[in-house]
């Protein structure tokens, strides 16, 4: 079979099929006749007689194809029946149908304007409007017209006044050598907070020159401290190394103003 595929360039299927008389796989007639010719050919087989062989065997079984697609006339005739039944009940099943469409919408437009009649009855009719020439008119117990306006409405007071809430301004002001000098303004209150994030040297002193920390010495990472000069006019905090410590002014840092490593911060408190 290899072989012969390879000389005939025809699929292994095919081959097999021809010489099993078995073309119900094939691609049609054309094609058959062209296979067993070829086949026919390379096994060395009398093409012609190959094919009125195929021609005869094809014959047979296209008779027997047509007589069983051959239906009994009984078969057929009742088939005709039950389509003329089913054409003649059709249209009384379309008009059923309509009859059924029209009773119900019918019955739905019934029951709304039941509801809607409903609806009207149960409200009842507004009192008419009766004016008593005896008894005397609304507005004062004795009947006297009131001074005030309808419809006019007492002033209302005036709104207090709110008290306006000022915002601390820390402003820095100048800078000399290692004396970089801020302004605290429209502060309460004046607390001083500092974190060390290294190894720093911190003191820091009022306008007295008195020693506002618990002692002027180096500190390490992790240590803060925090106290309440509010009574000071100014303080000056010594840093030994910027970079390690922060410096919070009622909770707002503090920005250096200059690059150096050892500065003194000098702070001037106007209250």
């Amino acid at each position: 079979m290899d072989d012969l595929q390879s000389i005939t360039k025809i699929q292994k299927r095919y081959l097999s099929g021809i010489e099993n008389e078995d073309y119900s796989m094939m691609p049609g007639s054309f094609y058959v006749r062209a296979f067993i010719k070829q086949y026919s050919e390379a096994v060395g087989l009398d093409a012609d007689e190959m094919l009125s062989l195929y021609k005869e065997s094809a014959k047979d079984s296209s008779l027997e194809d047509e007589s069983a697609q051959i239906v009994p006339p009984m078969n057929r005739r009742s088939g005709l029946k039950n389509n003329s039944s089913l054409n003649e009940a059709i249209p009384k099943i379309i008009v059923a149908l309509f009859i059924i469409v029209i009773i119900v919408v019918a019955w739905v437009l019934w029951q709304q304007s039941g509801s809607s009649n409903k609806n009207l009855t149960d409200l009842e009719p507004e009192q008419p409007l009766t004016m008593d020439n005896n008894q005397p008119p609304k507005g004062t117990p004795d009947g006297t017209e009131d001074d005030t306006e309808i419809g006019e409405e007492e002033p209302e007071p005036d709104p207090e006044p709110v008290e306006e809430v000022k915002e601390q301004v820390l402003t820095f002001e100048n800078s000399s050598g290692e004396d970089s000098t801020y302004t605290l303004t429209d502060a309460e209150e004046f607390k001083l907070k500092i974190v060390i994030a290294g190894e720093t040297w911190i003191a820091v002193t009022d306008e007295n020159r008195k020693e506002r920390t618990e002692k002027a010495t180096v500190y390490n990472a992790g240590d803060s401290m925090e106290m309440d000069v509010t009574d000071a006019q100014f303080v000056r905090i010594r840093v030994g190394r910027t970079h390690n410590t922060e410096i919070y002014v009622n909770d707002e840092k503090l920005e250096y103003s200059s690059d150096r490593t050892t500065q003194n911060i000098i702070i001037e408190y106007e209250k």
